[in-house]
């Protein structure tokens, strides 16, 4: 039996990396007492370097996703792993080469690094959805898909005790090192066990590929993976479905990014929790995440089978979920206590999770053969949030105080929930589009 399942080795791989990746972002907000006393940083610098990021990212998920389909996705696994971890070692040394290069500002050498940095972390996710475009069947893209990306609330749930962890027995430094340690090791491991096309690895077996390449259980408007297929790159803005899913995935990251770069410190000023008890209260928000990352793949697949009709197994349920989480973070403002903060956090954020997968489905219902190259565009726009998340919040919190950015955070969702309507999953031709609408 497990001869048959080598791709979901593969999967458990992804797994790990995007584990990692998550620690690796992660690690400096928990850091963030350290740094801030060691370079005197205000609130707006703060939220300035942790905005760097995401400037980095999201070309890095635009280039990543492109070379990931002309390259193939092994070459962008080891070349992204390689690199983000060298920039998360070298994040010890950017203050002060900031002080010595940039006319003593430590906050130019923290942008250096965090752009590189970001830009290495970028492809991650659009390599993993041209991954997943080679190696699993139709039938099952909702729940690989949703494990692939599993490892995103995981790191983000278990950032907070290793990182704090590391900090308590350590310093920032030496865990900026540890971390970075851990994918230089995943990335040897990869190239020994991953191959482009499960048709290339001796370790799958002929059962198992004809079960990932199987035609014959796919529904109105699916397409399967046909490389001879050839579709330019700015096709994907002609596509309406494509850019309002894109949009839709904005509003999942807006929320994700805030609660990993700002939690840690809402709740120590807040609600004065020290850096030892963030080990534990820092894993509050993302304790349901992870259920409902799992469970809403497999619900999606379901509703695929059950009703025969993509836009309600992946628009509709999207719309739900997002509803949901858009009422959680409206009411953390009205409560007081530190207790029902977390739990409408974590409820809040199980809800926003629950169709994590599905912005990376629509893509691959729509045009497997540019996985890559669509999820990095699509990763490219969305991945906006990870500056204007953080960088908006700096700037919120200085003037307006905290609960200015749960507002903005329900409004950035209620934005993806009404571009989620109008996503229609698939090819669309004539036939299938008023059949869809009929049905939907």
């Amino acid at each position: 039996m497990l001869r048959n399942k080598y791709r979901y080795f593969i999967i458990f791989m992804i797994i790990l990396i995007t584990i990692i990746n998550y620690i690796d972002r992660g690690a400096l907000s928990y850091a963030q007492a350290e740094i801030i006393k060691e370079f005197n940083l205000d609130p707006v610098s703060w939220g300035a370097i942790l905005g760097y990021f995401g400037y980095g990212y999201i070309f890095g998920a635009l280039f990543g996703g492109a070379l990931a389909d002309k390259k193939g996705p092994k070459f962008m696994w080891i070349i992204a792993g390689t690199t983000w971890s060298f920039f998360e070692i070298g994040t010890i040394f950017a203050g002060h080469i900031g002080a010595a290069l940039f006319g003593g500002s430590a906050l130019a050498g923290f942008a250096v690094f965090r752009v590189l940095f970001g830009f290495a972390e970028g492809p991650t996710l659009s390599t993993m959805n041209r991954t997943m475009a080679n190696w699993v069947s139709p039938k099952e893209k909702g729940f690989a898909v949703a494990l692939g990306l599993v490892g995103t609330p995981i790191g983000a749930l278990i950032t907070a005790p290793i990182v704090v962890g590391l900090l308590t027995f350590t310093n920032w430094k030496v865990t900026f090192v540890i971390l970075g340690l851990l994918g230089f090791i995943w990335v040897v491991i990869w190239n020994k066990v991953f191959t482009n096309l499960p048709e290339d690895h001796p370790r799958v077996s002929k059962t198992e590929l004809e079960e990932i390449r199987r035609a014959d259980i796919l529904i109105k408007g699916e397409t399967k993976l046909d490389e001879q297929i050839n579709v330019p790159w700015y096709h994907f803005f002609k596509n309406p479905t494509l850019v309002m899913n894109a949009i839709g995935y904005f509003a999942f990251l807006y929320v994700n990014i805030l609660l990993l770069t700002w939690t840690p410190k809402y709740l120590q000023d807040e609600f004065n929790y020290s850096l030892s008890s963030l080990s534990y209260i820092g894993m509050i928000p993302w304790v349901g995440a992870i259920i409902t990352g799992l469970l809403g793949g497999k619900i999606s697949d379901i509703l695929r089978r059950k009703t025969g009709n993509l836009r309600i197994a992946r628009s509709w349920f999207t719309v739900v979920s997002l509803f949901c989480t858009a009422v959680c973070f409206m009411l953390i403002p009205t409560v007081e206590s530190a207790a029902a903060v977390l739990a409408l956090m974590c409820i809040g954020n199980a809800f926003n999770y629950l169709p994590n997968s599905i912005y990376w489905i629509v893509v691959l219902d729509t045009e497997p053969n540019k996985a890559g190259t669509f999820g990095g565009v699509t990763h490219f726009i969305a991945n906006l949030a990870t500056i204007i998340a953080p960088t908006l919040t700096g700037s919120l919190v200085a003037k307006h105080g905290y609960n200015a950015m749960f507002i903005a955070a329900s409004i950035a969702v209620t934005i993806g929930m009404i571009a989620m309507v109008f996503v229609k999953p698939g090819k669309q031709s004539n036939s299938s589009k008023s059949t869809n609408d009929m049905v939907s």
